[in-house]
């Protein structure tokens, strides 16, 4: 179908989407900014990851989540402001994780609007939705529902009375509009589902600071950091839902997370994840497909912890499932990165060789965004069959350690990699080339002054030989 071209009132030209839906974007955990009676508490200030850290540490015993607070709303003043621009990271809880704006700017560039202000405007086609990430993603499904459902009925007033829902969602934002579709009657108005790096079955990562805790070197806001990962019940509903942790009694050698025995993790809160994970599975396995399509954008090529290990009370973690490396996005892992009933190699995902991080901004993603929604073949930039990148490096270091990146290029070449580090104002702060004689290159940076940075790999003469991968670092 084309895209047409209509006028404004003032007479420009612009881009008229070639569907009616209503376009629905969550952001995933920690995506949302947030406020506390009137002061903005988790958002990003001037560019600034450690300003907004900050921020957020002032506020911190204040967003801890009372225990046991299950599906419910603490009633604590917060409440969700609007989708993060720039990048941002809680250090040790999740990835680093870029802004929202490119994926917001490439809808918009498809004819999507927001509604304008004021009462008598007329309804937007294009609803960005934050959501309290701390909470229960049952309980923001049931909000979700209170959200679209009005500004669906508003559209269909407005522009077309057979408009359904479209969600684009980022990584825990999957989860959220999956509860709304699957038990809050979603299914019935939306369309489509387009995911890009949700843990369709949870996360290994996840184990890490609600097991483990948070660096210490990261002086006293460490003990503060565990103790508000393990309140909150979103960070419980990315465990992952698979037998991931190694046994010597499981049929198969793994045993899932309510089988283990794990240090630290709340029992309570971990069966009800799990049970929140069976509750989405067998919803879908009954749904007709004909009711809503499920588009799954993953990352691929990335080393991803997988399966864990305990050892001495600390879990360890391993880049492979039965001694197979499947990948995935440096954080969600390729066998949890679709719904159970789909296989691994089916032609219905979309992979992406880059971090989760950085989906929402890449521009092939961004392509198969652009063909889902318009149905329409749309050319997939990097789509050539160019070379992967495998990049590996620390999501935190102190200033006084260096930065060692690691390049494995999926396969044997000498094509030189450019290697660029860019601070949070966009300026490039260093860069080199490095030459792959045998497949792995490693560069190590010079030390960076705290502040958060994208490190990212690429062709130096733009030949298009390498896809693109953008990865992220805080220096604390």
């Amino acid at each position: 179908m084309p895209v047409a071209l209509e006028g404004t009132a003032k007479g420009e030209r612009r881009v008229k989407p070639s569907s009616t839906d209503l376009v629905v974007v969550l952001p995933g955990i920690m995506g949302s900014t947030l406020r506390h009676e009137g002061h903005l508490v988790w958002a990003p200030s001037a560019g600034s990851a450690l300003r907004a850290l900050r921020t957020f540490f002032n506020s911190i015993k204040k967003l801890q989540v009372r225990s046991g607070i299950g599906d419910d709303h603490p009633a604590d003043g917060v409440e969700p402001v609007g989708l993060m621009p720039d990048r941002h990271v809680l250090p040790g809880v999740w990835t680093p994780v870029k802004g929202y704006d490119i994926l917001l700017a490439r809808l918009r560039g498809l004819g999507y609007r927001e509604a304008a202000p004021g009462a008598d405007a007329p309804p937007g086609n294009l609803l960005p939705v934050p959501y309290d990430w701390r909470l229960s993603n049952r309980h923001n499904g049931q909000r979700l529902k209170s959200i679209v459902e009005p500004a669906l009925e508003r559209w269909r007033a407005h522009s077309d009375k057979d408009a359904q829902l479209v969600f684009v969602c980022h990584s825990m934002g999957g989860l959220v509009a999956r509860w709304y579709i699957e038990q809050c009657g979603g299914a019935e108005v939306t369309r489509k589902l387009i995911t890009l790096g949700t843990p369709y079955r949870g996360a290994v990562r996840a184990l890490d600071p609600l097991v483990n805790g948070i660096r210490r070197e990261l002086g006293p806001f460490s003990a503060d950091l565990t103790e508000f990962a393990r309140s909150i019940p979103s960070l419980y509903q990315l465990l992952p839902e698979y037998a991931c942790v190694t046994s010597t009694t499981a049929p198969d050698g793994l045993a899932k997370t309510t089988e283990a025995n794990l240090p630290e993790l709340d029992t309570k809160m971990t069966i009800d994840a799990m049970a929140f994970y069976t509750t989405l599975q067998e919803s879908e396995a009954k749904r007709p497909a004909s009711l809503t399509s499920t588009h799954a954008i993953v990352g691929t090529k990335q080393a991803t912890r997988t399966t864990a290990t305990l050892n001495g009370g600390r879990v360890e973690f391993l880049d492979t499932y039965h001694d197979e490396d499947l990948s995935g996005d440096g954080t969600v892992p390729g066998v949890a990165a679709c719904r159970p009933d789909v296989q691994l190699d089916s032609n219905t995902l979309h992979r992406i060789p880059d971090k989760h991080g950085n989906l929402q901004r890449n521009r092939a993603a961004l392509d198969q965004v652009e063909s889902i929604l318009t149905a329409r073949r749309v050319f997939v930039r990097d789509g050539g069959n160019p070379v992967n990148l495998r990049v590996s490096l620390p999501e935190v270091v102190l200033r006084s350690e260096p930065v060692t990146v690691e390049v494995t290029p999926g396969e044997p070449t000498r094509h030189p990699i450019l290697l660029t580090v860019t601070n949070e104002s966009g300026r490039l702060v260093q860069s080199c080339i490095l030459k792959p004689a045998n497949r792995a290159v490693s560069a190590t940076l010079d030390l960076l002054p705290p502040g958060a940075y994208a490190i990212d790999t690429g062709d130096p003469d733009r030949s298009s030989h390498y896809a693109p991968v953008s990865s992220d670092v805080l220096v604390w």
